[in-house]
């Protein structure tokens, strides 16, 4: 029996951990990405994803059926190709650049039968009137008919070590049924449940459902704790209470904004679609993107006010930040509030260290400079500014030697505490 050939264009933190999955199953993979660096450090077992051991890597090339590559000649002969590129914003407006570029790029290799699957982000459409296109022209070949083409959103979590890609029901579609049942028969190779939709356009909109869903409601427990801190409320611990609710409730935690590739993005993909196809507003996206997009200045401000009130003025003051990703346990600085908290801070004069365990060297800001956790730094430091909660910071260090800590995430307690 032939060993089945899988294409994943995009080798970062959604297409590493497919082709990596692939080969386990048995598959023949090779990784493509239009980064070299990247490409070479595959290559030579170097692992950038946290999800992706470097042991695991190492075994995924040992198996003689990982390929990275830089080439779309590598891709000739595929049966499966699978499109994970970024879909980013570019002044308001949906980037598919990326998107065009991997349906030109593998359009003269599709072949009779053969399934192209994209799973990048995007609005309701873009499979069937932008990526069929592409690969009909290319190939010379039409779907419906001569080769399968289907979407299927992906749900990667970078560092959640409960939900895997294994383990999380995959939404599975197709132009036809032809092309579902291709493509819901490879994901139940690679995961435990799939979840078929009628069409591209309904597991597109699910996508954008699920991060608008937590955009929005980020966006409405950020409001909520800016406004309870004028009232003098603990949000914090009304958020405790409220979570007891067994029915009707589901928490939400206030943060110094939003990052990644998901949330700062992709709810601005279906308000853009709405306003484009019926020209109208989305409303609660727009007002959750504005509240979201305020944190950072709203923590900037909060630690400028903790320092006057102390005496210190910002200009001058040593600030120690805690994590510059978006997300806990993660090196992954997309659009992370952290990075934009550090550069606001400068900007009011402040000299700005921080610790980040997880971020490689040549992703970290300009102008911050990086130090180690110590009982020294924080001694140092005329405050220490939580702002993103990674599991290994010592928050106990912290609270007992800190001069002031302004908390953004709930981590650290102590009379020099200050919560958001």
């Amino acid at each position: 029996m032939n060993v089945e050939k899988l294409v994943v264009i995009g080798q970062g933190y959604v297409g590493l951990p497919l082709a990596i999955r692939a080969v386990e199953a048995g598959l023949d993979v090779v990784g493509l990405d239009v980064d070299g660096d990247r490409i070479k450090r595959l290559a030579h077992g170097d692992s950038f994803v946290e999800d992706i051991t470097t042991a695991r890597l190492g075994r995924a090339l040992a198996s003689g059926r990982y390929h990275p590559s830089t080439e779309y000649a590598d891709a000739d002969g595929f049966d499966i190709c699978v499109i994970t590129v970024p879909t980013p914003l570019r002044d308001g407006t949906p980037d598919l650049s990326f998107v065009e570029q991997a349906g030109t790029g593998i359009g003269p290799y599709v072949r009779r039968g053969t399934t192209v699957v994209l799973e990048s982000t995007t609005y309701p459409g873009t499979t069937d009137e932008l990526l069929r296109p592409l690969l009909e022209s290319a190939s010379g070949l039409h779907s419906p008919g001569d080769f399968h083409l289907g979407y299927s959103p992906e749900r990667i979590d970078p560092g959640n070590p409960t939900w895997r890609l294994e383990n999380t029901p995959k939404v599975v579609s197709g132009l036809d049924e032809a092309a579902l049942h291709r493509v819901d028969a490879f994901y139940r190779r690679l995961v435990e449940r799939t979840v078929p939709v009628d069409s591209t356009r309904v597991a597109e909109l699910t996508k954008l459902i699920e991060n608008t869903f937590r955009q929005v409601n980020i966006g409405l427990i950020n409001e909520l704790t800016m406004l309870s801190h004028h009232l003098g409320i603990d949000v914090w611990q009304a958020i405790e209470a409220a979570e007891t609710k067994p029915f009707g409730f589901m928490p939400f935690r206030p943060g110094p904004g939003v990052g990644g590739h998901c949330l700062p993005i992709d709810p601005c993909y279906l308000s853009w679609q709405v306003r484009r196809k019926l020209g109208r507003q989305f409303r609660f996206i727009e007002l959750a993107n504005d509240i979201n997009h305020e944190m950072p200045e709203h923590v900037a401000q909060r630690v400028m006010a903790g320092l006057n009130r102390a005496g210190r003025a910002v200009t001058g003051a040593r600030l120690l930040l805690l994590g510059l990703a978006y997300k806990r346990n993660t090196g992954d600085m997309r659009d992370s509030p952290a990075v934009e908290v550090a550069h606001l801070l400068r900007g009011l004069g402040a000299q700005v260290h921080a610790v980040e365990p997880y971020a490689e060297a040549q992703h970290l800001p300009d102008g911050v400079t990086m130090v180690e956790l110590t009982e020294a730094q924080v001694r140092r430091a005329d405050a220490v500014v939580v702002v993103t909660d990674h599991d290994c910071f010592d928050y106990d260090l912290v609270s007992r030697h800190a001069r002031y800590v302004f908390d953004a995430r709930n981590r650290c307690r102590g009379p020099a505490v200050e919560r958001l």
